[in-house]
């Protein structure tokens, strides 16, 4: 039995006429007073449904196609035909239809045919796939990912599976999720009252990591160009519409490479996966366009057509102070920048992306490269129009000596980075990286700017459902 999905359908013209099985869910059923049913048929595969016409000659017509609600999935032998309708392009004549899993309580059904709201979608993460909403984001994130290893595949970058389970914060601070097989509730204590973690599973205090960098610029020290793709984890009590507790990170690193290389690499790659999006997802960009974005065509055409611009975070602050513009947060030289200060500097000053590079030292991580006047570091922020930053790198400090000491300056222990330190002990270089939030990416392709609806199954604090 060949199965062929409904995208095949509707992209290979030589199936009509063919006999075909299908196999799917249905989204409607309409009935005509001369016993015919028609029934709108989807799998997943394509925004579009196919219509499948069913004959009461069908031997079960009474006791099941009647019966049929949305939700029901079933498998369809038939015939691809032209349909002579104006509302779709083609049709199955079914010659058998059976009935695979019917719904329980079907004027109960949870994601019935009619809008529901983005709120209520979230309560019900393991149905809410079966929307047209969620099944487009599925299939451009797929895509997004697709396009992200194709083009790092023909670059030459090596996919590292950097671990999840961390004994270090990379970031040198931050709330962290612990993983540790102690019984919570009496956990073994050393003769100070605090845990023993020596008695844990990996002998000694472990996390979810909130960045695989460091791991990852160990293998750019010997493979030269690598990547990693994975989930990241940050303990944050915050419930705004940019943060998950649980996201995806493409995070690069490369060796011999400066913080321009690096800067012009990132916008390669974000370019690259708009560009295939744009080819591959039209049936879902355009659905976008007449449900969330009409500008989302004009928009992305103009991202891809422009140059990002490139400025030092003093001359950001500077632009800032200059403006008249009532900020919540007021804004002074040596502090980091807010969310509405990113979306001023892209959306009301600049109208296009820009580049912040050079931070205060004490803003931004201590594996950072220090630049010649020892106060700012070589970094980069990536701040995209309506969503502020999306990217964030440097270039790393291949310097021991500058780099122990900025461990010593924020109170990090030496012993606990000995490995990364070991880096810049045997034949250190050069190197540069970055990390890309996936779903925020995901945000600015698709205009839907709410992270919770870009993941599967959204994890922030107070909601871990499935």
């Amino acid at each position: 039995m060949s199965i062929i999905s409904i995208d095949d359908i509707h992209k290979n013209r030589f199936l009509i006429n063919q006999h075909i099985t299908v196999f799917g869910w249905i989204r409607n059923r309409r009935d005509s007073k001369c016993g015919i049913s028609f029934l709108d048929l989807y799998d997943g595969s394509s925004i579009k449904t196919v219509q499948v016409i069913v004959n009461q000659s069908i031997f079960n017509y009474n006791t099941e196609v009647l019966r049929l609600t949305i939700g029901c999935s079933v498998c369809i032998d038939g015939r691809l035909v032209l349909s002579i309708g104006k509302k779709q392009k083609y049709e199955i004549q079914a010659s058998k239809l059976m009935v695979i899993g019917w719904v329980d309580f079907p004027e109960k059904y949870p994601v019935a045919a009619k809008n529901h709201t983005y709120e209520y979608l979230r309560e019900i993460p393991h149905l809410r796939s079966r929307t047209n909403f969620i099944g487009v984001i599925t299939r451009i994130r797929n895509t997004m990912f697709h396009a992200m290893h194709h083009f790092l595949y023909k670059k030459k970058y090596y996919w590292i599976p950097t671990p999840i389970i961390t004994s270090l914060d990379s970031e040198g601070a931050g709330a962290m999720f612990k993983v540790s097989t102690l019984d919570i509730s009496n956990p073994p204590r050393q003769k100070d009252g605090l845990v023993d973690f020596k008695q844990d599973f990996f002998g000694k205090e472990s996390f979810l990591t909130v960045s695989g960098q460091l791991t990852l610029e160990s293998y750019a020290c010997s493979m030269g160009k690598v990547y990693s793709f994975g989930p990241t984890f940050r303990a944050e009590n915050s419930n705004t519409t940019r943060h998950l507790s649980e996201f995806w990170m493409l995070e690069v690193e490369q060796a011999f490479f400066d913080l321009n290389e690096i800067s012009e690499l990132s916008e390669q790659i974000i370019k690259y996966i708009i560009n295939f999006v744009l080819k591959h997802c039209s049936n879902e960009m355009n659905f976008l366009q007449n449900k969330i974005d009409a500008n989302i065509f004009q928009r992305l055409e103009k991202f891809l057509s422009s140059e990002i611009v490139h400025i030092n975070y003093s001359d950001a602050i500077q632009i800032l102070q200059d403006s008249d513009y009532n900020f919540k947060n007021p804004i002074s030289m040596g502090m980091d920048l807010f969310s509405e200060h990113e979306k001023y500097l892209v959306d009301h000053y600049f109208f296009n992306a820009v580049f912040v590079k050079n931070f205060p030292k004490h803003l931004k991580a201590f594996y950072m490269k220090l630049n010649n006047d020892g106060h700012t570091v070589s970094s980069m922020d990536l701040l995209i129009p309506g969503i502020g930053e999306i990217l964030g790198g440097s270039q790393r400090e291949e310097n021991k000596s500058i780099l122990k000491n900025r461990l010593l300056e924020l109170n990090l222990n030496k012993k606990d980075y000995s490995w990364y330190i070991d880096l810049r002990r045997y034949g250190s270089v050069p190197h540069s990286g970055f990390g890309l939030g996936f779903e925020r990416l995901i945000s600015y392709i698709t205009g839907i700017y709410n992270v919770k609806d870009l993941i599967p199954f959204p994890r922030t604090i107070n909601h871990a459902l499935c």
